[in-house]
């Protein structure tokens, strides 16, 4: 997020133009969580769809209460050690004036909190497309509660809180390139590794059942995403936020058309899946990095996170872990990507005057960029690691084999995404067509 910046000495005064505008964009980002439910429903077997969707779901209702109580005064409160924030008047939103303004800043606190919420919202949402088919409903619940309180609210804290020692450090992400992305893939990693594969990785077929649905929830996302970049600037005062939406849709563009054609070249076809996963990783590498680069150099960001992240999704196959829908290859590859990529490609006229080495900068920036994006991914690693680990030894993490095998859907919310009874013909032409749906697919695995 960006830094306060104050111009003059007379304090800031509210804007209705630009409370209005990140009341917009907090309802964009916050759409951006039903969008990823969409993209990952559609991904998983038949008989994993709503339990995908309702992994999205619930953090709607879990964070949104932890941020209400504690996780905005653990995020954004008075800094302590440059690892944490306190301030016990935002416990539960309370002692905060209706008009009272974010430090520095044309709007008022409640607005810059319900952004930020929605930012807290979706980053554990992400985690779940790794770990589609086989965890427990509850224990992912308990999950989501433990990791936002242990690892997002300090995470956020250290890249965006004024005191935290990566933004002190000078680490750019303009909207969360380390703090949702990074901090994402790597937790999906550390859990996939305690929890183990699905059952049949790599043995039975395991392709989308919607490819439709996975579009749609693409394009929401991208539509979305718009709010999530351009309107962390918080405001319209100066051209940074709309450099910033500007190279959202070039970046993301450029990232689809080289995921395609690397695609194309690899696998000799052109893809919708591959369309969807490239505009997503087009998305997640200019988050940190449109308010520094320009146009131009959003389209080499692009193209980079493309390529990249379509080489890195095959990677599950070589090393033997299950990241079921591509968490790792596309968010946490195409954060990194995109964050260190601001070291070459800033260009010194959007968010800031810094420099990278292909405009003259050298690797300075390149250095604190480093910084930022291997601590997230080792302490979101390693404590994600943990804390499944203490939930797997205790209440279980995972449905039973019969389960996961009969359909997760069934087991965990006594429902079926889809209801053929009315398909006529009897039970024989319902299995037939639930068959049909869930099923016709070849036994090649792309390994």
């Amino acid at each position: 997020m960006a830094p306060a910046i104050t111009l003059a000495a007379e304090a800031p005064k509210l804007s209705a133009a630009n409370t209005g505008f990140m009341l917009i964009c907090s309802a964009l980002v916050m759409l951006m969580t039903p969008g990823l439910a969409f993209f990952y429903g559609g991904m998983v077997r038949v008989k994993s769809t709503l339990n995908m969707l309702m992994m999205s779901f619930i953090s709607l209702g879990i964070v949104t209460i932890l941020w209400v109580l504690y996780g905005f005064s653990m995020a954004f409160g008075t800094d302590s050690g440059s690892l944490i924030g306190w301030n016990s008047d935002w416990l539960g939103l309370s002692n905060i004036g209706l008009t009272q303004l974010w430090d520095g800043y044309t709007i008022p606190i409640f607005v810059f909190m319900v952004f930020q919420l929605m930012f807290a919202i979706i980053t554990p949402a992400l985690i779940s497309g790794a770990l589609a088919d086989r965890v427990k409903f509850s224990a992912w619940a308990l999950f989501i509660t433990l990791w936002a309180t242990v690892v997002y609210f300090p995470v956020a804290h250290w890249v965006w809180g004024a005191g935290g020692w990566a933004f002190e450090l000078g680490v750019i992400d303009f909207a969360g390139g380390t703090a949702v992305h990074i901090n994402a893939g790597a937790a999906a990693l550390g859990v996939i590794l305690v929890i183990g594969k699905r059952v049949g990785f790599k043995r039975d077929p395991m392709r989308p059942h919607s490819l439709p649905l996975v579009m749609l929830g693409a394009g929401l996302l991208w539509f979305g995403w718009f709010g999530f970049n351009a309107g962390s600037w918080l405001g319209n005062d100066d051209g940074v936020g709309a450099l910033m939406f500007v190279n959202t849709q070039v970046a993301t563009a450029a990232a689809m058309l080289a995921w395609l054609v690397y695609e194309k070249i690899r696998h000799g076809a052109f893809t919708t899946l591959g369309a969807a996963s490239g505009a997503v990783a087009g998305l997640v590498a200019i988050t940190p990095s449109g308010g520094a680069v320009s146009p131009l150099g959003a389209i080499a960001v692009g193209v980079i996170a493309g390529v990249l992240c379509a080489m890195a999704v095959g990677l599950k196959y070589k090393f033997g872990y299950d990241d079921s829908l591509d968490v790792v290859g596309v968010h946490l590859v195409g954060g990194v990507v995109g964050s260190l990529l601001i070291g070459f490609f800033a260009s010194g006229h959007g968010q800031s005057d810094v420099e990278g080495l292909f405009y003259g900068g050298g690797l300075t920036q390149f250095w604190k960029q480093c910084a930022g994006v291997f601590a997230v991914l080792a302490y979101s690693l390693i404590v994600s690691a943990i804390l499944a680990f203490i939930l797997d030894k205790t209440m279980g993490m995972r449905v039973s084999e019969d389960d996961e095998v009969a359909g997760i859907d069934q087991a965990e919310h006594a429902e079926t995404a889809y209801d053929f009874s009315g398909a006529g013909g009897g039970a024989a032409k319902t299995a037939a067509v639930a068959a049909a749906v869930s099923g016709a697919e070849s036994k090649k695995v792309d390994a």
